[in-house]
């Protein structure tokens, strides 16, 4: 059985750059604070758990003082940057470059135009978005699927953005559809805003599939581009399967696979990757 791990998946410029601050802080002291997950893979953080990273959440932001606290590559909104000044927090911001250039660039619109519609493709909750939402004063409408545009005042002007890791394809149909409804008198601007480095794997990826009998994706469950990457490995390879560590890799699934692909999302460590090839490698007694 030949096993291959994607050379182009495991972490993007943003979460790598995240994950080595963490441990070159971690490395000078015992505790360091970060708020949410600082990547969305529940292995990763663990691992760093047990060097000394704390997880909070904004509540616990509140009451924390004198401390330091790291803001991960998905970017927080103002308030956020608030609360830690005014509790003296000593901030260590990782926000991913592409995300801080796009928080700008809708804070600019927003104040060139507050009546406007400023509208997110993105999904609602997620970290990022809400770092986007919040440079409008909460004002910008997030919209994650036709059905949502639909809902959009076409008779106003529109300006799109789109979190910097979903889908172009789905980007470009909801293009496509407000600019057969806007209105006479209203002005639409849509901006390319998904990261390049991120929307290039959905082509790698389809191609890394479609080469192998079968495909195990490693991806957390909370994963924004996990689950765009598996879809994409679903679409033309059925036999893929979405697992979170080695241990949930059922053994039946590798039976007459002369080869196997192993790739991950942007927030998937290599070592992961590789304890699945190794998971496959000691069982293979296993699998008559």
């Amino acid at each position: 059985m030949n096993i291959e791990i994607d050379n182009q998946s495991g972490f993007c410029f943003g979460v790598t750059t995240a994950i080595n601050k963490a441990e070159e802080k971690l490395a000078e002291e015992k505790t360091l604070y970060c708020l949410g997950d600082i990547v969305h893979n529940g292995m990763e953080c663990e691992r760093l758990r047990q060097m000394g990273l704390v997880t909070i959440n904004h509540n616990d932001l509140k009451a924390l003082k004198d401390v330091k606290v790291m803001f991960r590559a998905h970017g927080e909104p103002p308030e956020t940057y608030d609360v830690a000044r005014s509790n003296n927090v000593e901030i260590v911001d990782t926000t991913c470059p592409v995300v801080l250039q796009l928080q700008k660039r809708i804070k600019k619109q927003f104040n060139a135009n507050p009546d406007a519609q400023i509208v997110i493709f993105g999904k609602n909750g997620h970290a990022e978005v809400l770092g986007l939402v919040g440079q409008t004063n909460n004002k910008a409408i997030v919209v994650e699927n036709i059905d949502d545009v639909e809902k959009l005042d076409f008779n106003r002007d529109i300006y799109l953005y789109s979190q910097t890791t979903k889908s172009i394809e789905e980007y470009h149909h909801i293009i496509h559809y407000i600019r057969q409804h806007i209105g006479e008198n209203a002005t639409f601007n849509s901006f390319d805003t998904i990261c390049r480095q991120v929307a290039n794997r959905i082509t790698n990826i389809a191609m890394f599939a479609k080469k192998h009998d079968l495909v195990l994706f490693v991806s957390g469950g909370k994963s924004s581009n996990g689950k765009v990457l598996f879809n994409e490995c679903k679409k033309v390879n059925p036999n893929s399967h979405q697992v979170e560590a080695a241990e949930e890799i059922n053994l039946d699934w590798t039976k007459g696979a002369a080869t196997v692909g192993i790739c991950g999302a942007t927030s998937t460590p290599k070592w992961l990757m590789e304890e699945c090839k190794s998971y496959i490698i000691n069982h293979q007694k296993e699998i008559i």
